[in-house]
Protein backbone atom coordinates (compact mmCIF):
# COMPACT_ATOMS: atom_id res chain seq x y z
CA UNK A 1 0.00 0.00 0.00
CA UNK A 2 1.19 3.09 -0.75
CA UNK A 3 0.25 6.73 1.14
CA UNK A 4 -0.10 10.00 -0.57
CA UNK A 5 -0.79 13.36 0.98
CA UNK A 6 -2.83 15.64 -1.07
CA UNK A 7 -3.35 19.34 -0.64
CA UNK A 8 -6.71 20.14 0.56
CA UNK A 9 -7.87 22.19 -2.72
CA UNK A 10 -6.88 19.05 -4.67
CA UNK A 11 -9.06 16.18 -3.69
CA UNK A 12 -11.99 17.44 -5.85
CA UNK A 13 -9.77 17.23 -8.66
CA UNK A 14 -8.58 13.59 -7.72
CA UNK A 15 -11.90 12.23 -7.78
CA UNK A 16 -13.78 14.56 -10.24
CA UNK A 17 -16.73 14.99 -11.31
CA UNK A 18 -19.26 12.39 -9.65
CA UNK A 19 -15.89 10.20 -9.47
CA UNK A 20 -14.96 10.05 -13.06
CA UNK A 21 -11.13 11.09 -12.55
CA UNK A 22 -11.05 8.37 -9.10
CA UNK A 23 -12.90 5.65 -11.53
CA UNK A 24 -10.08 6.14 -14.17
CA UNK A 25 -6.86 5.52 -12.20
CA UNK A 26 -8.38 2.58 -10.38
CA UNK A 27 -9.27 1.24 -13.80
CA UNK A 28 -6.16 2.00 -15.76
CA UNK A 29 -3.93 1.54 -12.71
CA UNK A 30 -5.16 -1.73 -11.71
CA UNK A 31 -5.49 0.15 -8.22
CA UNK A 32 -7.96 0.44 -5.56
CA UNK A 33 -7.96 4.58 -3.93
CA UNK A 34 -9.72 5.36 -0.83
CA UNK A 35 -9.30 9.14 0.25
CA UNK A 36 -9.76 10.53 3.52
CA UNK A 37 -11.89 13.60 3.37
CA UNK A 38 -10.94 14.88 6.42
CA UNK A 39 -7.12 14.78 6.34
CA UNK A 40 -6.46 14.48 2.59
CA UNK A 41 -4.53 11.90 2.86
CA UNK A 42 -4.94 8.81 -0.41
CA UNK A 43 -4.40 5.14 -0.05
CA UNK A 44 -3.65 3.01 -2.95
CA UNK A 45 -3.79 -0.58 -2.80
CA UNK A 46 -2.78 -2.84 -5.20
CA UNK A 47 -5.32 -5.31 -6.79
CA UNK A 48 -2.77 -7.47 -8.19
CA UNK A 49 0.35 -8.98 -6.89
CA UNK A 50 3.41 -6.95 -5.72
CA UNK A 51 4.07 -3.07 -7.34
CA UNK A 52 3.18 -3.13 -10.92
CA UNK A 53 3.92 -0.21 -13.45
CA UNK A 54 0.59 0.27 -13.65
CA UNK A 55 -0.29 0.74 -9.99
CA UNK A 56 3.11 3.49 -10.08
CA UNK A 57 1.89 4.96 -13.21
CA UNK A 58 -1.50 5.52 -10.85
CA UNK A 59 0.46 6.43 -7.89
CA UNK A 60 2.55 9.65 -9.77
CA UNK A 61 -1.06 10.04 -11.41
CA UNK A 62 -2.24 11.28 -7.52
CA UNK A 63 0.57 13.02 -6.79
CA UNK A 64 0.93 15.05 -9.89
CA UNK A 65 -2.69 16.04 -9.56
CA UNK A 66 -1.60 16.66 -5.88
CA UNK A 67 1.01 19.25 -7.39
CA UNK A 68 -1.16 20.67 -9.25
CA UNK A 69 -1.74 19.34 -12.50
CA UNK A 70 -4.89 18.81 -14.23
CA UNK A 71 -6.04 15.38 -14.15
CA UNK A 72 -6.12 15.19 -18.16
CA UNK A 73 -1.95 16.37 -18.32
CA UNK A 74 -1.28 14.23 -15.05
CA UNK A 75 -3.51 10.73 -17.34
CA UNK A 76 -0.51 11.33 -19.63
CA UNK A 77 1.66 9.39 -17.00
CA UNK A 78 -0.01 6.29 -17.97
CA UNK A 79 1.81 6.26 -21.23
CA UNK A 80 5.44 4.42 -20.98
CA UNK A 81 7.13 6.98 -22.31
CA UNK A 82 6.31 10.15 -19.92
CA UNK A 83 7.63 10.83 -16.87
CA UNK A 84 6.99 13.43 -13.81
CA UNK A 85 9.73 15.45 -12.25
CA UNK A 86 8.87 17.14 -8.98
CA UNK A 87 11.79 19.69 -8.04
CA UNK A 88 11.69 21.65 -4.77
CA UNK A 89 12.06 25.09 -4.55
CA UNK A 90 13.51 25.29 -0.69
CA UNK A 91 16.49 23.23 -2.15
CA UNK A 92 17.39 25.95 -4.09
CA UNK A 93 16.49 29.09 -2.36
CA UNK A 94 16.54 28.14 1.48
CA UNK A 95 13.24 27.87 3.63
CA UNK A 96 13.44 31.56 4.19
CA UNK A 97 9.79 32.21 2.55
CA UNK A 98 10.70 35.37 1.34
CA UNK A 99 13.58 34.15 -0.56
CA UNK A 100 11.27 31.23 -1.51
CA UNK A 101 8.84 33.22 -3.49
CA UNK A 102 11.68 35.32 -4.91
CA UNK A 103 13.13 31.94 -6.74
CA UNK A 104 8.89 31.42 -7.57
CA UNK A 105 8.74 34.31 -9.50
CA UNK A 106 11.78 34.09 -11.18
CA UNK A 107 10.27 30.22 -12.47
CA UNK A 108 7.00 31.94 -13.15
CA UNK A 109 8.22 34.75 -14.86
CA UNK A 110 6.27 38.27 -15.68
CA UNK A 111 2.82 36.65 -16.50
CA UNK A 112 3.51 33.60 -16.52
CA UNK A 113 6.37 34.30 -19.62
CA UNK A 114 9.16 32.01 -17.98
CA UNK A 115 7.47 28.96 -17.33
CA UNK A 116 5.65 29.37 -20.70
CA UNK A 117 8.72 29.54 -22.84
CA UNK A 118 10.34 26.74 -21.05
CA UNK A 119 7.21 24.45 -22.15
CA UNK A 120 7.33 25.99 -25.49
CA UNK A 121 11.37 25.40 -26.11
CA UNK A 122 11.02 21.91 -24.36
CA UNK A 123 8.13 20.19 -25.25
CA UNK A 124 7.30 19.75 -21.58
CA UNK A 125 4.39 20.23 -19.05
CA UNK A 126 5.45 22.21 -15.68
CA UNK A 127 2.93 23.61 -13.15
CA UNK A 128 4.35 25.67 -10.33
CA UNK A 129 2.66 24.90 -7.14
CA UNK A 130 3.37 26.12 -3.64
CA UNK A 131 6.76 25.13 -3.11
CA UNK A 132 7.43 22.83 -5.82
CA UNK A 133 7.83 22.72 -9.84
CA UNK A 134 6.30 19.95 -11.27
CA UNK A 135 7.48 18.36 -14.92
CA UNK A 136 5.69 15.67 -17.27
CA UNK A 137 7.04 14.59 -20.17
CA UNK A 138 9.14 12.04 -22.12
CA UNK A 139 12.98 11.39 -21.06
CA UNK A 140 13.98 14.19 -23.29
CA UNK A 141 11.81 16.92 -23.09
CA UNK A 142 11.35 16.83 -19.37
CA UNK A 143 14.85 16.48 -18.47
CA UNK A 144 15.26 19.86 -20.57
CA UNK A 145 12.64 21.15 -19.09
CA UNK A 146 14.23 20.23 -15.67
CA UNK A 147 17.96 21.53 -16.05
CA UNK A 148 16.13 25.04 -17.48
CA UNK A 149 14.33 25.10 -14.26
CA UNK A 150 17.36 24.41 -12.63
CA UNK A 151 19.27 26.78 -13.99
CA UNK A 152 16.96 29.40 -13.47
CA UNK A 153 16.64 28.30 -9.45
CA UNK A 154 20.48 28.54 -9.43
CA UNK A 155 19.84 31.84 -10.62
CA UNK A 156 20.99 32.05 -13.93
CA UNK A 157 19.95 34.68 -16.45
CA UNK A 158 17.01 34.18 -18.21
CA UNK A 159 18.50 34.70 -21.51
CA UNK A 160 21.05 32.21 -20.87
CA UNK A 161 18.39 29.62 -19.75
CA UNK A 162 16.74 30.54 -23.19
CA UNK A 163 19.31 30.26 -25.12
CA UNK A 164 20.23 26.63 -23.53
CA UNK A 165 16.35 25.28 -24.36
CA UNK A 166 16.81 26.70 -28.09
CA UNK A 167 20.18 24.51 -28.38
CA UNK A 168 18.00 21.43 -26.75
CA UNK A 169 15.11 22.09 -29.04
CA UNK A 170 17.67 22.02 -31.89
CA UNK A 171 19.34 18.63 -30.64
CA UNK A 172 15.38 17.08 -30.18
CA UNK A 173 13.99 18.10 -33.47
CA UNK A 174 17.62 16.56 -35.53
CA UNK A 175 17.27 12.82 -33.32
CA UNK A 176 13.58 13.30 -34.31
CA UNK A 177 14.37 13.58 -37.93
CA UNK A 178 17.23 10.84 -37.64
CA UNK A 179 14.96 8.70 -36.18
CA UNK A 180 11.99 8.58 -38.73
Amino acid sequence: MIFVRMPEDRVAVLIGQKGTVKRQIEKMGEVKIKINSKSADVSISFKGEGENFKAMAARDVIKAIALGFSSDTAMRLFDDDNYLAVLDIRDFAGKTSKHVRRVRARIIGVNGKTRRVIEELSGADMVIYENTVGIIGDVISMDAAKRGCEMILDGSEHAAVYKYLEGRRREMKFLEMSMN
